[in-house]
């Protein structure tokens, strides 16, 4: 009798069997809220696309628009012929290999004309090569090879500090050079830029060879 009494009746609410019906568990949803969420899952998508329009305009442009200047270098040397003086009777005729390279940067090819490289002692010519036009192709090298190169001292003034480097046993030498082009990105832009050389090197007399090259 005390088990039947602590029973407690079934809520009128609820079904004998437990369970709630699908539809007296809440009530249709409300074609204007369903709407209103629809146009906000529109708009952040609308946004998201233009978010990312944005970084990809701006990765875009500060990298493929973007466009540097090429550098020209010189890349090795080598002497092949050789002729020095004395600290007493300073001169020299040299012959010179010569390997420079024209590195592009830009993601478009860069053309570029006729230039010519020049060699310096100490601020006075000794000696120039040519170097031809030519394409470089995009985010590439060209190596551009230049033989006997001739440099003499036949230029120099009396009072050349010649003497004084031939004792020391190194010659220093500069070069400089300008190459003219364009700049041809993606077929419709077109640009005009240099590659500046401004290199220094060493003549090392004891094993007639080229050190120290310092490009900048």
């Amino acid at each position: 009798m005390a088990d039947k009494e602590l029973e407690t009746p079934p809520s009128p609410l609820v079904p004998s069997n437990g369970y709630i019906r699908s539809d007296q568990a809440s009530a249709p949803p409300d074609p204007e809220e369903l709407r209103h969420k629809k146009r906000m899952r529109c708009l952040l998508y609308v946004a998201v696309f233009a978010v990312f329009q944005v970084v990809v305009i701006t990765v875009f442009a500060l990298t493929v628009m973007k466009i540097k200047s090429p550098k020209f270098r010189v890349r090795t040397a080598s002497i092949t012929g050789f002729q020095v003086g004395t600290a007493a009777s300073p001169s020299f005729n040299l012959e010179m290999d010569a390997h420079f390279g024209v590195k592009n940067k830009n993601f478009g090819r860069f053309n570029y004309e006729d230039g010519i490289v020049v060699f310096w002692y100490r601020g006075v010519r000794i000696g120039q090569t040519n170097v031809e036009e030519a394409r470089v192709r995009a985010r590439s090298t060209r190596k551009v090879d230049v033989t006997s190169v001739a440099l003499t001292s036949n230029g120099l003034p009396a009072n050349s500090r010649l003497g004084s480097d031939i004792s020391s046993g190194i010659i220093p030498i500069t070069t400089s050079s300008t190459l003219d082009g364009k700049i041809r990105l993606m077929k419709v832009i077109k640009k005009k830029k240099s590659a500046q050389m401004n290199c220094s090197m060493e003549i090392v007399l004891a094993t007639k060879s080229v050190q120290n090259i310092v490009c900048k």
